[in-house]
C-alpha cells in the first residue's frame, strides 16, 4: 500500500492567510483514506493582504511580477514548514490565490508561480488546477467536491464556508456542486469598517437586529436565480455585494446580523431544493463553521430534519488544503480530479501542472 506524503497549500478569497497541511493519503480496499499530520497557518501582513486584495486592478506586467513573487513566498513558507517538522515530502500541491475568475470569457488565474514555488522550496510542485477545466468549457470551480465524494461521501451535503459558500451532493449518480453565494467575505468587509479582521464567534452579529431593506436587496441579486453549474468570486462581491453594504446606514452589529441571516437563508434554500429524503446530514467546514452565531442561525433556517455536523477544528480549518493534497495525488496518477458534472465542463479531467525545482 503506497502512502503519498504531500503538502497542500490553500489561500482563500477571505484573505485570512496561507494554510499548509502535511497529509498522508492512501488507497485502502478501494477507498481513499487520509491523515492530516501537521498543519500551519500563516497570516498575511497588512501590506500583502492589500496587494492581494487589489491585484484585480493591476496591469498584466504588474500581475505577473506579483505572480512570481508570491510563488517564491509560498516556496519559502513551505520550506520553513518542512524544516520545522522535519517532513518527508513527495510533492507540494498548491491552489495559489485567485485574482481573476471570469470563466464566461475563458479566464481564471491563480497567482503563485509553480516554478518559483518549486525552486524556493526545493520540491516538486503541482499547481494551476483550474485552467484545464476552463479550457474545456468548465467553470474551473468548485474543485473541492472531488474530496467531498472520495473522503466525505457518507454525508448527504457538504458545505464549505470560506470567503464564499459552496455546496456539493450526489444526485442521480453524479456529484453536483456550485457556489451558493456569500460567507465570510461579506462579514469581514463589515468588521473591517471598525478595524477588526473578523467577528469572533459571531458575538457582534448575535447582538444585532435584522435590517429588512438590506436583506431584501441582497436576496434580490440575480446570481441566486441562476441555474448550476455556477461559480462566483471577488469580482461579484465587489460589483454586487459591496455597494449594498456600503450604502446601508446601520450599526455594525445590525449589518453583521443581516448578512448572516441572508447567508443562511440562501444556503437553506439550496439544501431544501435538493434534498431527496426527509432526514439529511450537512457536513460544514471552513472558517464560517467556527462562527457560533452563523451555525445557530443556519440550523434554525434548515429546520430539525437537517442535522448540521461540524468536524474537529483541524479538519474545519484545513479541509481545503487536504483536498488539494488529494488532487495532487490524483494528478500524479493521471486520474480525474476535476468533475465535469460539477464545473459544467465537457468531461471529467485531471487538472494541474507539474513543476520540477532547479
Amino acid at each position: 500500500m503506497k502512502i503519498h506524503r504531500i503538502i497542500g497549500l490553500m489561500s482563500g478569497t477571505s484573505l485570512d492567510g496561507l494554510d499548509l497541511a502535511y497529509c498522508h493519503i492512501w488507497l485502502q480496499e478501494g477507498h481513499w483514506e487520509f491523515e492530516i499530520s501537521e498543519t500551519r497557518s500563516v497570516s498575511y501582513t497588512p501590506e500583502m493582504k492589500s496587494r492581494l486584495k487589489d491585484s484585480i486592478h493591476l496591469s498584466a506586467e504588474e500581475l505577473l511580477v506579483l505572480h512570481n513573487g508570491y510563488g517564491t513566498w509560498l516556496g519559502e513558507q513551505t520550506r520553513s514548514f518542512i524544516n520545522a517538522f522535519n517532513l518527508d515530502v513527495d510533492i507540494i500541491a498548491s491552489h495559489g490565490h485567485t485574482t481573476h475568475h471570469r470563466p464566461e470569457i475563458g479566464l481564471t488565474f491563480q497567482i503563485g508561480s509553480g516554478q518559483h514555488l518549486a525552486n524556493a522550496s526545493g520540491h516538486k510542485v503541482i499547481s494551476d488546477f483550474r485552467t484545464n477545466d476552463v479550457s474545456i468549457g468548465g467553470q474551473g470551480a468548485p474543485l473541492v467536491p472531488i474530496g467531498d465524494r472520495l473522503f466525505f461521501g457518507q454525508y448527504d451535503f457538504c458545505l464549505n464556508l470560506g470567503g464564499i459558500s459552496n455546496v456539493s451532493f450526489e444526485k442521480n449518480g453524479e456529484r453536483i456542486a456550485y457556489d451558493i453565494g456569500q460567507a465570510n467575505m461579506v462579514l469581514n468587509h463589515i468588521t473591517q469598517k471598525i478595524g477588526l479582521n473578523y467577528d469572533a464567534e459571531g458575538k457582534m452579529a448575535k447582538k444585532g437586529a435584522l435590517n429588512s431593506g438590506m436583506l431584501q436587496k441582497l436576496n434580490a441579486l440575480e446570481y441566486y436565480q441562476l441555474p448550476y453549474p455556477k461559480s462566483t468570486g471577488y469580482e461579484w462581491f465587489i460589483e454586487e455585494i459591496v455597494p449594498i453594504i456600503d450604502a446601508t446606514e446601520d450599526s455594525i452589529e445590525n449589518l453583521l446580523h443581516t448578512a448572516i441571516h441572508h447567508n443562511c437563508q440562501q444556503i437553506a434554500n439550496q439544501i431544501h431544493a435538493n434534498k431527496t429524503k426527509k432526514h439529511n446530514t450537512l457536513f460544514v467546514t471552513g472558517g464560517g463553521a467556527l462562527n457560533t452565531f452563523f451555525m445557530e442561525e443556519l440550523q434554525v433556517q434548515l429546520g430539525r430534519d437537517i442535522k448540521v455536523i461540524i468536524p474537529p477544528k483541524k479538519l474545519v480549518e484545513f479541509k481545503e488544503a487536504l483536498v488539494f493534497s488529494l488532487m495532487g495525488v490524483l494528478r500524479l496518477r493521471n486520474e480525474a480530479n476535476v468533475l465535469g458534472s460539477v464545473t459544467g465542463a465537457l468531461r471529467d479531467s485531471s487538472g494541474g501542472v507539474l513543476f520540477i525545482p532547479n
